[in-house]
Formats: structure tokens, C-alpha cells, sequence
């Protein structure tokens, strides 16, 4: 059995690197690049020169609006998009796409890697499927409760309104009858 704390990559580092694009969980092939600890270029180019194992659902180019939308949520910085003076656009690796990586690079590192990657996409698909769970749960709670506790929170807010009593006249009176 392995251990998970003795990866290659930190798993924040991976975590971090999954993105959501087209509806898609997806890594840009700059982070890649940095986890397998190669250049970008060389890893497109692996990709390139076996483009049939990377159908359209496995890897994608981003468009320039895109591209614009990545730049705004991260800032100004191109960071998340590799360094200045990039010619093409960055490519996008789904799950497939990164799992198929792992027969396009070869050395030690890629494949090491490629299951820390693995592993945090599944972690990735097994929380956001538990959050789904909780938010049903939740929502089927609201519904239940709401028409149980109707009677009891009427009851609350009748409490909180305040009862309104006579007032009394103020100033001088007089005795009706009695006049001198």
C-alpha cells in the first residue's frame, strides 16, 4: 500500500492546479509541465507528435476569451499561464487526457506523478459529489421542517408582538354630574 504523505508533488500543489473550463475539470499544460518537472514545450510536444491518443475530450486548446477570463481571476499576473511571450494558447488536459500522458512521457518522475494526479482528481470528484449529497439533504430538511415548524414559529412572532393595552387619558378630569 502507498503512502500518501510521501509524494512527489504536495497535494495542494496539485489541488490547486484543477480548474474548471467548458464544464470540464481540467490542468494547463504549463502546470503540468511544473509538476512532471519538464518545459512546456517539450511536453506539448510529446503530446503533438501523438496527437491521435488525445481526442478533443481529452485535451483542448483555450480560446482567447478564455484565456482573458483565466488572467482576470487570477489578476494581472500570468502566473497561472506560464511566463510572457507564448505564441499558442495553453492547452487544457482533462482527467483522460492526463491519465494518457502517462504512455506519452515516460520517465519515472511523469509516471509517479501522473498518480498523485490521478488521485487527487478522484478526491476532487469524491468531495464534490458529497457536497451534492449534503445540499439534498439539507434542502429535503427545509422542506420537511419548514411546514413542521410553521405552527411554532407563528407562535414566536405572536409572543414578539407586543399587546396593546387602553391607554389612559392624561391631564386633569372632571367628574361628569358635578359641576359647580
Amino acid at each position: 500500500m502507498a503512502n500518501y504523505n510521501t509524494s512527489l508533488v504536495p497535494v495542494d500543489r496539485i489541488e490547486s492546479s484543477i480548474l474548471l473550463l467548458r464544464d470540464q475539470k481540467v490542468i494547463l499544460d504549463h502546470d503540468l509541465a511544473m509538476l512532471y518537472g519538464v518545459e512546456t514545450k517539450m511536453l506539448v510536444r510529446a503530446v503533438k507528435r501523438n496527437l491521435d491518443r488525445f481526442p478533443d475530450d481529452f485535451m483542448f486548446q483555450l480560446s482567447s476569451e478564455e484565456i482573458a477570463r483565466l488572467r482576470c481571476q487570477f489578476g494581472t499576473s500570468n502566473v497561472r499561464l506560464g511566463r510572457g511571450g507564448r505564441r499558442y494558447a495553453p492547452y487544457a488536459f482533462t482527467e483522460e487526457g492526463v491519465a494518457m500522458l502517462s504512455s506519452v512521457l515516460h520517465s519515472p518522475r511523469a509516471v509517479a506523478v501522473n498518480v498523485e494526479i490521478m488521485r487527487a482528481f478522484v478526491r476532487l470528484r469524491r468531495m464534490l459529489a458529497s457536497n451534492a449529497e449534503l445540499a439534498c439533504k439539507l434542502d429535503a430538511l427545509e422542506q420537511k421542517y419548514d411546514s413542521q415548524f410553521k405552527v411554532v414559529f407563528d407562535a414566536i412572532r405572536e409572543l414578539m408582538t407586543p399587546v396593546s393595552k387602553p391607554r389612559r387619558e392624561m391631564g386633569f378630569h372632571t367628574l361628569r354630574g358635578d359641576s359647580p
